[in-house]
């Protein structure tokens, strides 16, 4: 990385970086191509990432947390995404999906007992919203929440849910009252076993006793990707799963805005990993086009090599202005929908575009998965997916930008 970003950046931040990205060097970098050709979730690691706090960057000591802020979190998603983005996800979608909806619209009772154990490293979280018939369209969320006496029964399917397998408490929308739509939908915390005790009882990470499992609440079948191949995606189903009403979020019927902030925490997220990927593909295309000769000399010396290299180097770095400039607003409480848009749609498009160069540079090495940039290239386009897509970002940005032009 280059140019001062010292305007951005304070000492912890710069910590942050310098601890991330030793250990990615590391313990990922030597592995990533293992897990990502045989779809192995990466618990050594992630057992790792727990003992360096990684898990709980944002949050209070009092929760387990590092208590440090969301800037912090973003870099380190960024220096774990430089080397592989499936590791950046688990942190990620962990902190901004799971833990942050409890931390931010929860009950300290509900912190207390579900925040801990994650935002400590104990056991992995996801968020359960997307389904097979409500992918942007949440406001068409399919699975109800019945409200009997002191619990509520949860029936439904998700799809596309990072921890789905691995992981151990979930915070799930359900609608509650079913003909308001979007206006009925609630927020609940939702628990399970992990798919993988074994591992996780011998890691010591992954898995608490106090935590008990609902029944009907279960894991679905495991989906293959184009990319972030070591990141656990999977289904979630919900069969007559008794929910306590002391697990609901907020207010029945009031978890959408739970879901849409959640979202727009989640977008400076994945800001966050496409800026890495785009980073670690720029790093290694520089390198190579230094070392790679042709026609006499190397091929960086050439100005079609030299005018790609720049316009990558210029993108990444306007991606990651808007990346943390939406995430200082974000910690600070101001408004930031329009300005964590505008960073996921910037930054996803922008790895997508450098990945895709450095591929190119690369020829026909690029193509081959003896080198990371085809790896990388893969795990680029789901950024322009998931949180929303680049359509739905350009929604988002074009309503707030048309606010100011309303009498």
């Amino acid at each position: 990385m280059s140019g001062d970003l010292s305007l951005y950046l304070e000492d912890h931040h710069v910590m942050m970086r310098e601890m991330v990205r030793e250990f990615a060097e590391a313990e990922i970098a030597p592995v990533a191509e293992h897990h990502d050709e045989h779809e192995e979730f990466p618990w050594k690691n992630a057992a790792k990432m727990a003992e360096l706090g990684l898990f709980g960057i944002p949050f209070e000591d009092r929760y387990g947390g590092a208590d440090m802020d969301l800037l912090a979190s973003v870099i380190a998603s960024e220096e774990l995404a430089r080397v592989d983005a499936s590791h950046s996800i688990t942190i990620g979608a962990h902190i901004s999906l799971a833990c942050t909806p409890i931390h931010r619209w929860g009950t300290e009772e509900q912190k207390v007992k579900y925040l801990t154990p994650m935002a400590s490293g104990q056991v992995l979280g996801g968020f359960g919203l997307t389904e097979p018939n409500a992918g942007s369209d949440a406001g068409g969320t399919e699975t109800t929440a019945v409200r009997k006496g002191d619990h509520y029964v949860l029936n439904g399917q998700k799809t596309w849910i990072t921890h789905a397998g691995v992981g151990e408490i979930f915070v799930v929308a359900a609608s509650t009252s079913p003909d308001k739509g979007a206006y009925g939908i609630s927020a609940f915390i939702l628990t399970k076993e992990t798919c993988d005790l074994d591992v996780a009882t011998e890691l010591g990470f992954g898995h608490s006793d106090d935590l008990e499992p609902m029944a009907g609440f279960t894991s679905g079948q495991k989906l293959r990707k184009l990319g972030w191949n070591a990141s656990d995606t999977r289904e979630l189903i919900l069969e007559d799963v008794e929910v306590p009403v002391e697990n609901l979020i907020g207010e029945e019927d009031k978890g959408f805005r739970v879901f849409l902030d959640t979202l727009d925490g989640g977008r400076v997220g994945i800001a966050a990993h496409a800026l890495g990927i785009a980073q670690g593909a720029f790093e290694l295309a520089a390198k190579y086009t230094g070392e790679r000769r042709q026609f006499g000399k190397n091929i960086n010396e050439f100005q079609g090599v030299q005018f790609m290299l720049a316009e990558m180097a210029t993108r990444i770095h306007a991606a990651r202005l808007l990346t943390y400039h939406a995430a200082r607003l974000r910690m600070e409480g101001k408004p930031h929908k329009k300005e964590a848009s505008m960073a996921k749609l910037f930054a996803s498009e922008a790895a997508m575009d450098v990945t895709t160069k450095a591929v190119q540079l690369h020829g026909g090495y690029g193509y081959s998965r003896e080198y990371a940039v085809e790896r990388m290239m893969r795990d680029a386009k789901i950024t322009e997916i998931g949180e929303g897509t680049s359509e739905i970002q350009k929604i988002v940005i074009s309503r707030e930008v048309l606010k100011d032009f309303q009498s």
